[in-house]
């Protein structure tokens, strides 16, 4: 089997537990270990084989298990016994119109239905009522939800819903519009275009799509196994740019735009507009004024928040290093945090010192491509920096943290950052509102204060590309831009992967107006070095 055929397979197992209502991490395990497999250069049939698949990284022994049994026979049986129990186009279906997995793969086998198509003719012949513990509220929740009138789940991460959209559209031939084009930090439904004559019929039969729920000419929507719809629209290749335009824009800024012509480019649409391109990211409200020149991800010339194995990372200094000069960038920084996190390893004077001679070794090596000293420094519940100030001194570049203290009142929790902020050392506050989508909340830090300290003192804020933090959000890079503030985009990678997570970084900033000028890091290395204060 090769590593693409292991990896879907692990992807499908993941998705079906979700649909069971396994448990969060165990979900989330089996969709990492498809990664993980899907990324590893070495046929892991093979190390499956020599009973070496424990070396690859986040594969304990249920995985092991797992892929043994399908390198050995082609098969996974729990997979097949799902398949059997769950019902994937009712349990996807059943969270759109807001009922669990149980509950729904009961309700078709009350009604004797297995598919998608099977619910609709059952409840369009009234038939919803016959299955115990259906009253008329319920039944009405679900004739909504199947008329599409059903409130909006809980969105996919940003990266999860354009790995999603990108396979798909590779699929279909399709380009990727709506939220995900938007580059939204949250999706709640896909959408693409096609001018492909037969992308409906290919939809159908994806093995992403578990069911079709409306079926239109030259339209389509489908339900992937995590409930979110796929809109598919085909268009002729003379109204491509416009059907482009329209599924990609919000409605309101849609809306803005007037009756669209057709034309086979988004460009030529906007030209017979009379009006200037807008980027996909700013296409969120109607343009009061022109768009600027964007930020671009190729305009990035180094990463400021990396992490290694000396605290919380999973690759040596070298291989960050490496990994970020292969990238095209001149400089990386390794800030590993420091000890006042306490949930993570963290470096003390001694540590970093030590650090220090490894990052020598390795600009040795890479030279002209530089490895800046850096930290992700704490800040300390009386506000005081978690290094003293001696070794501060000594680094290219100190960045500070907040990781305890989230529910802190705004008075407190702004007064501690502004004044931790002032330190002669520190160049930039990362993820500065603390929040973790869909998880946990902004803190109630006042940017606003926050901004004027940035000001007085050059310090830079971060928009951190982590797929769960995208913090700064676009909104509050916005607030920045506008005041003047310069503003980082970082991927606080903890892993060569990781570092691809700068397209997140990009392109929230992106959504904030940025421009290459306002971003730190498109600056060369002499600029960001005599940044010191």
């Amino acid at each position: 089997m090769t590593n693409t055929e292991i990896a879907q397979t692990l992807d499908a197992y993941a998705a079906l537990l979700d649909l069971s209502g396994a448990g969060h991490y165990a979900v989330r395990a089996y969709r990492r270990a498809a990664d993980l497999v899907r990324e590893t250069l070495v046929p892991v049939e093979d190390l499956v084989r020599a009973g070496r698949a424990r070396e690859l990284r986040g594969v304990g022994p249920g995985i092991e298990r797992r892929l043994t049994e399908l390198v050995s026979t082609g098969r996974l049986l729990e997979l097949e016994e799902l398949e059997r129990e769950v019902e994937p186009q009712l349990v996807a279906l059943g969270r759109l119109v807001g009922l669990g997995p149980q509950r729904m793969v009961a309700l078709g086998r009350a009604l004797g239905v297995r598919t998608a198509d099977e619910l609709r003719e059952a409840a369009a012949a009234g038939r919803l009522r016959e299955a115990p513990g259906i009253g008329p509220a319920t039944e009405q929740k679900i004739l909504s939800g199947l008329r599409r009138e059903r409130p909006r789940r809980r969105a996919l991460t940003l990266n999860r819903a354009r790995a999603l959209a990108e396979s798909l559209a590779d699929e279909l031939g399709a380009e990727i519009a709506g939220e995900a084009r938007r580059w939204c930090e949250t999706v709640h439904e896909l959408a693409l275009v096609s001018a492909e004559p037969d992308a409906l019929e290919r939809l159908e039969a994806s093995p992403a799509i578990v069911g079709i729920v409306e079926r239109h000419p030259g339209r389509a929507v489908g339900v992937t196994v995590e409930g979110i719809t796929v809109e598919l629209v085909v268009a002729p290749l003379e109204r491509f740019g416009t059907e482009l335009l329209r599924t990609t824009g919000s409605p309101e800024y849609v809306a803005s735009l007037g009756a669209l012509p057709d034309a086979p480019h988004e460009e030529g649409v906007y030209a017979q507009l009379g009006l200037p391109f807008c980027p996909p990211e700013l296409r969120e409200a109607p343009l009061l004024r022109s768009p600027p020149l964007l930020v671009e991800l190729a305009d990035i010339r180094g990463d400021l928040h990396c992490h290694t194995t000396w605290s919380d990372g999973k690759a040596s200094v070298e291989e960050m290093a490496v990994a970020a000069r292969d990238l095209g960038y001149d400089y990386v920084a390794i800030c590993d945090h420091t000890p006042n996190v306490r949930v993570v390893p963290g470096l003390d004077a001694d540590a970093l010192r030590a650090q220090a001679e490894e990052i020598a070794a390795v600009n040795e090596l890479l030279a002209p491509f530089r490895v800046l000293r850096g930290t992700e420094c704490d800040i300390r519940s009386d506000g005081t920096l978690d290094l003293p100030d001696d070794v501060l001194a000594e680094l290219d570049w100190v960045q500070l943290s907040l990781h305890a203290g989230q529910r802190e009142r705004a008075d407190t929790l702004t007064k501690k950052v502004t004044e931790a902020m002032r330190h002669p050392a520190v160049r930039c506050l990362s993820h500065p509102k603390g929040r973790i989508i869909n998880h946990r909340p902004p803190n109630a830090l006042v940017l606003e204060q926050v901004l004027e300290v940035a000001l007085e003192e050059g310090v830079a804020l971060e928009t951190n590309g982590l797929p769960d933090r995208l913090d700064l959000r676009d909104e509050e890079v916005r607030l920045a831009v506008d005041a003047g503030v310069p503003v980082v985009c970082s991927t606080d990678a903890h892993s060569v992967r990781g570092l691809g997570n700068m397209r997140l970084a990009v392109a929230t900033a992106r959504r904030g107006w940025a421009s290459a000028a306002q971003i730190l890091n498109t600056r060369s290395l002499d600029e960001i070095l005599g940044l010191r204060r």
